[in-house]
């Protein structure tokens, strides 16, 4: 009457129902971990990419689409100084160090994972006692004291007759490689924000210098409009304008160097070193901006990023999790064993009178938990579709990276070619009007204006360099690393052989 009163329990009867139905489903016990199709969009941009640049400074970049991207991408900005802070960074970082251990500490997690779940336990034991007997006053023997001597081995192994263990393997695997695509994702990071700040300083150094001949000829236009004024030439607006313009240009210097002290202070952190010792700047005119530039397909882009993989991996472990939950709703099967020998004395006990051995079986049903069961198993399938819709979300923003990269590059040509162009037509009035100086057909105020037109030009051709060189480097780091099939980074769903359901094919 016990045994039919809990079958009748609805819980009871969703497990029977759900053990039945797995039988004929082959055992499906949750999602297969593929990730969700993606659009494959025509071009990344609201607009049709160009195939190329227009010529900035004499240099026409080219959008190779379908190229592979480039692992050490840095090099081809043909810098041996810049290819040696990138070196120096990542083996020297000790926030990729600390990542790289990360991994190494999960990779061995994993392995006493699979090697608790897989395989059968083994452990040696030994007892050595001095027990005294009571008695009961009266009605028994007088005390008696004795010794009892043990020594026994002790197996035991769990079934994984569902898949519970070998799924919940497989999750920890993915999770490892979540952790190996995220080693991968830092790599790159750090070698792109080291060449990002060793172009940023270079650039900030060459400003300063600008800036400072702008302060020179701003206060010797300040000196000498203070002279006409006093002779009364100029009117003392004028005197208060060419005061406020070198003041105006003194103050933007701090700030300017500052930036410039900062980003050298951060580029020594990701080599390793203290602020103190930061490198020196790289000369910006050394820098050659790479001429072809790869853009990856859209469907290829899958598998070059490594935030995309991890995001993949992160979906194969909820997927996973799912299994693990459903198999917690069936049978488990241990079996148990011990042998070793026993006694009250020590010859007793190495004799073979002593021999002791035990051999058990275990068999346990979930029947009722109270939903729990169950309700994990909701929490598994809504965590997995929350897992969908990250890699979808992870699969679009890494989309939106490469179309505002690919733009910024396309951008950032014409705006320089327009800074050149306007640079060097300063440069040459500049040119012109000190040969007329110095001639005596002008007077020394045209010429100083000339020069500050001219260094004013400069600073904007500056500024349009650096963000093309910069943005150069971000779109090959959107573009992610050539994807390897042969060799996985985390090299750890090698090491757990299961199917999605959990039962080896």
């Amino acid at each position: 009457m016990v045994t039919s009163a809990i079958l009748r329990q609805p819980h009871v009867v969703k497990l029977s129902v759900l053990a039945a139905a797995c039988t004929l489903a082959a055992c499906s016990f949750g999602p297969s971990g593929e990730p969700p199709a993606m659009p494959q969009p025509a071009h990344y941009g609201a607009e049709a990419q160009p195939t190329q640049t227009v010529p900035a400074q004499g240099i026409t970049q080219q959008f190779v689409v379908g190229a592979k991207a480039v692992p050490q991408w840095w090099k081809l900005y043909q810098s041996d100084p810049l290819n040696t802070l990138v070196d120096e960074g990542l083996r020297h970082s000790p926030t990729l160090a600390a990542t790289d251990k990360s991994l190494a500490a999960a990779r061995e997690q994993l392995r006493a994972q699979v090697g608790s779940s897989m395989l059968p336990t083994i452990d040696a034991g030994g007892q050595a006692t001095r027990n005294r007997a009571l008695t009961i006053p009266d009605l028994g023997p007088s005390t008696l004291l004795y010794n009892v001597f043990v020594g026994q081995l002790q197996v035991h192994y769990t079934f994984d007759l569902f898949g519970a263990a070998r799924l919940a393997d497989a999750a920890l695997a993915a999770r490892v490689n979540v952790q190996a695509y995220q080693f991968d994702a830092a790599r790159r990071a750090l070698a792109a924000n080291i060449v990002t700040a060793a172009i940023t300083s270079a650039a900030l150094h060459a400003q300063i210098e600008t800036t400072e001949r702008l302060v020179t000829l701003a206060n010797e236009q300040a000196r000498d409009t203070q002279r006409r004024y006093a002779l009364g030439a100029v009117s003392h607006s004028d005197q208060l304008n060419a005061e406020q313009s070198a003041a105006s240009l003194s103050a933007s210097l701090p700030g300017l160097k500052q930036q410039w002290l900062t980003t050298r202070h951060a580029l020594a952190v990701l080599l390793g070193r203290t602020p103190d010792a930061a490198p020196d700047d790289l000369d910006l005119a050394q820098l050659h901006v790479p001429e072809q530039v790869p853009v990856v397909v859209p469907s290829e882009l899958l598998r070059s990023r490594p935030d995309i993989q991890a995001a993949d991996a992160a979906l194969k472990a909820a997927a996973a999790d799912v299994g693990v939950a459903t198999a917690q709703m069936f049978p488990s099967l241990s079996l148990s064993a011990a042998m070793g020998q026993g006694g009250f004395s020590w010859p007793v006990a190495l004799s073979g009178a002593g021999a002791i051995w035990s051999l058990g079986a275990s068999l346990s049903q979930p029947l009722f938990h109270g939903g729990a069961l169950f309700a994990q198993r909701r929490a598994a399938l809504d965590t997995y579709d929350a897992t969908v819709s990250q890699y979808r979300q992870t699969v679009l923003a890494a989309f939106q990276n490469v179309a505002d990269t690919l733009g910024s590059l396309e951008h950032d040509a014409q705006a320089l070619d327009a800074a050149n162009l306007a640079a060097r037509s300063a440069e040459g009035i500049f040119v012109e009007t000190s040969g007329r100086y110095r001639l005596g057909a002008l007077p020394v105020s045209s010429a100083r204006s000339s020069e500050q037109q001219f260094r004013n030009a400069q600073l904007d051709e500056i500024r349009y360099t650096s963000a093309r060189l910069t943005d150069t480097a971000a779109l090959f780091q959107a573009m992610g690393n050539p994807p390897v099939d042969a060799a996985q980074p985390a090299a750890a769903a090698a090491a757990v052989p299961v199917s999605s359901t959990g039962i080896s094919n």
